[in-house]
């Protein structure tokens, strides 16, 4: 059986690319959207296996149309397309249901191996930077803030903090309240003796937190 794939990107150049790579295999292409807008309607309509869809498109983002995607059609995958390994796109991602992260420049082998995992509902590429960030947004424990006594779940909002996350990815990504979140950017404030969020998230890259 064939898996029904539509490519999502506002560049014609990535449609005919992606098109000769998937030629002769399992893959078939329904259909091609160059906005978010359209890609919404075309799912909706021709109801894919999977999408591949750019992260950063004019108008309506690749992220926001990942959100309504996942809203009005839980059942079709998405691989999300980036030219840039941006670890802030790849966490936003993971929050809003993506089942991938694909550097534009991957080849066919690639291309390929991922499609077929995630038509298979098997696990993200071991060493990918998909599965790398969801780990670090999974993990609680780092011995570079102990100092500063922060409890475990402070140091994984301060983690998703450098990620440049909101307060609202924040809560859906650990799965508390916004009100939740708040009184832990608080304390870690308080604790770092940051002026503001941003400055609490500067530090966190700097001491390799992400």
């Amino acid at each position: 059986m064939s898996i029904t794939v539509i490519i999502v990107d506002d560049h014609e150049l990535i449609h005919y690319g992606i098109e000769s790579m998937l030629l002769e295999t399992s893959a078939r292409i329904i259909g091609h959207a160059y906005s978010g807008v359209e890609a919404i309607e075309l799912v909706q309509k021709l109801n894919p296996n999977l999408v591949l869809l750019d992260v950063l498109m004019p108008g309506m983002s690749g992220i926001e149309t990942l959100g309504e995607l996942q809203t009005q059609s839980p059942n079709t995958k998405v691989v999300m397309l980036s030219t840039y390994d941006n670890p802030t796109y790849v966490a936003r991602s993971i929050i809003r249901g993506a089942s991938e992260y694909l550097i534009k420049g991957a080849g066919r082998a690639e291309l390929l191996n991922v499609i077929s995992r995630v038509h298979q509902d098997q696990p993200a590429q071991e060493h990918g930077i998909f599965n790398r960030v969801k780990r670090l947004m999974a993990r609680r424990k780092d011995k570079h803030v102990t100092s500063f006594k922060l409890t475990n779940r402070e140091v994984q909002v301060l983690r998703h903090l450098g990620l440049g996350l909101s307060n609202a990815e924040i809560s859906t990504s650990l799965g508390i309240s916004i009100e939740t979140v708040k009184e832990h950017v608080q304390n870690i404030l308080r604790k770092t003796n940051a002026s503001d969020r941003t400055q609490a998230a500067v530090w966190a890259v700097r001491e390799r937190l992400i």
